[in-house]
C-alpha cells in the first residue's frame, strides 16, 4: 500500500505505490555509428540545445491560490449554473475550484510519467541509432516534465487524483506491445496529441502567471516530441503492408473513442455527493469538455493522416466522432505557434526582469548619490561652524 504520506497526498487511496506493466519486446542493438537521418539528427541537436531546468526557469515564487489556481470562469466547470451549484456555498466552490484543477494536473503529472518510460523504451527497442539519440533527450524532458507537474501539485494546490482508469488503460495498451512502434504510436501520436490538447486549452484560457509559464514551456518540448513520432513513423509505415497498417488504424480507432468518451473528470463531482450518473451528464455536456474534444482531434487527426494511417474504416470512424475534415490541417502550424508562445513568453518576463533590475541599479545609485550629498553638506556646515580654525 501506499505511505501516510502519499495517502495523505490523494483526494483518494492510490492503492499500491507503483504499477508494474509486463515489458514484451526486444532490447535492439545497432553496431551502425554511421551519420542517421538528416532531418532527425536536427531533431535531436535541437532537443539537445533546448534543455532546461525546472527549477530555474519556472518562477516558483509566483503565489497561487489554490481555491483560485488558474482564474478561469466558473462557467468552465460542468456543474456550472445548475441546480447542484445554486445549492452550494462559497467553501464548497472552492474546493470545487480547486479539486478540479487538482485532477486534471494529475493526469497531466501521471501521464508524463507515462511518456518518460515510453520515450525509454523507443530507447531500448527501436533499431535506428538516429531515433535513440533523440528519444533519449525526449526522456529527459519528460522527466523533468514529471517533476514540475508534481511539485506544482504538492507546493501549490497540496491535493492530487490517482491516475485516471482510462488514461491507465491506454498506457497499458501502448507499453504491453512488443512493437517497435507501438510506443510511438499510442504515446507520441494519440497520449501527446490529448496532453496537447488539455495544455493548450488551460494555457490560453488561464489567467495565473505560475501555470501558463509550466504549460507554456511543456508545450515548447512536446512540440519537439511530435515531430519526432511524424518523422520516425511515416519513415516505417511506407514498409508496412496493408494488414499491418488496419492493425496500427485499429488501435488508433480504440484509442481515439476512449478518450473523447471516458476522460471526463466526473470524479470530482462524485466527491461532493452528485451521483455517479448525473456527474456522467453534467460533464458530457459541459462546454468545457466540448472544446476539449475539438482541440484534441485537431492535434491526433493530422498526425494521423501524416504518418500514413488513413484508411477507409479510419475514416469512416473520424466522420462518426466529426473530426474527418481536421486531417488537412496544418500541423506544423500549430507546432511552430505552440514554440513561439513560450519564446514571446520568455521575452516577456526576460524584459520584465531587466527593466526591475535597472530600476533597481538606478535606486542603488540615486540613493548613494544623497547619501554623498549629504555627507558634502555636513562636511560644508562643519567646515563653516568653525571659521577661524585650522
Amino acid at each position: 500500500m501506499a505511505s501516510a504520506r502519499t495517502r495523505k497526498f490523494y483526494a483518494h487511496e492510490p492503492g499500491s505505490p507503483g504499477w508494474q506493466v509486463p515489458a514484451t519486446g526486444a532490447a535492439r542493438f545497432t553496431w551502425d555509428y554511421a551519420d542517421g537521418r538528416e532531418r532527425l539528427l536536427a531533431l535531436y541537436q535541437k532537443g539537445k540545445d533546448k534543455q532546461w531546468d525546472a527549477v530555474t526557469r519556472i518562477d516558483w515564487d509566483l503565489p497561487v491560490d489554490p481555491y483560485d489556481p488558474l482564474g478561469v470562469s466558473d462557467e468552465h466547470l460542468p456543474v456550472h449554473d445548475t441546480p447542484y451549484w445554486h445549492r452550494m456555498n462559497e467553501r464548497n466552490k472552492r474546493e470545487l475550484r480547486r479539486n478540479y484543477a487538482a485532477w486534471q494536473f494529475s493526469q497531466f503529472l501521471h501521464g508524463e510519467q507515462g511518456a518518460m518510460v515510453c520515450a525509454a523504451r523507443i530507447v531500448e527497442s527501436v533499431p535506428d541509432l538516429d531515433a535513440k539519440f533523440y528519444s533519449a533527450t525526449q526522456t529527459m524532458d519528460e522527466a523533468r516534465h514529471t517533476e514540475l507537474f508534481s511539485r506544482f501539485l504538492r507546493e501549490k494546490l497540496g491535493v492530487g487524483y490517482p491516475v485516471d482508469d482510462n488514461l491507465r488503460s491506454l498506457l497499458d495498451d501502448t507499453l504491453r506491445d512488443s512493437r517497435w512502434d507501438m510506443p510511438y504510436l499510442g504515446m507520441q501520436v494519440l497520449i501527446e496529441g490529448l496532453a496537447l490538447a488539455a495544455f493548450g486549452m488551460l494555457r490560453d484560457s488561464t489567467s495565473k502567471p505560475l501555470p501558463k509559464q509550466i504549460l507554456a514551456y511543456v508545450m515548447q518540448d512536446e512540440a519537439r516530441h511530435v515531430a519526432f513520432g511524424r518523422m520516425a513513423l511515416r519513415d516505417y509505415y511506407r514498409q508496412l503492408s496493408q494488414a499491418e497498417l488496419r492493425e496500427r488504424e485499429e488501435f488508433v480507432i480504440e484509442g481515439c473513442y476512449l478518450m473523447r468518451d471516458r476522460l471526463r473528470g466526473e470524479i470530482v463531482l462524485t466527491d461532493l455527493g452528485i451521483p455517479a450518473k448525473e456527474a456522467a451528464e453534467l460533464s458530457e455536456h459541459s462546454d468545457n469538455l466540448k472544446l476539449f474534444r475539438k482541440l484534441l482531434f485537431s492535434r491526433i487527426v493530422p498526425c494521423v493522416k501524416d504518418i500514413g494511417l488513413w484508411g477507409e474504416r479510419l475514416q469512416r470512424a473520424y466522420v462518426d466522432l466529426g473530426v474527418l475534415e481536421l486531417g488537412d490541417s496544418s500541423l506544423d502550424r500549430l507546432m511552430a505557434q505552440d514554440e513561439e508562445l513560450a519564446e514571446q513568453l520568455d521575452a516577456q518576463r526576460f524584459a520584465r526582469e531587466e527593466a526591475a533590475r535597472r530600476a533597481e541599479v538606478a535606486a542603488v545609485i540615486e540613493a548613494g548619490g544623497a547619501a554623498e550629498n549629504e555627507t558634502a553638506e555636513e562636511v560644508e556646515k562643519a567646515d563653516g561652524g568653525s571659521p577661524g580654525e585650522g
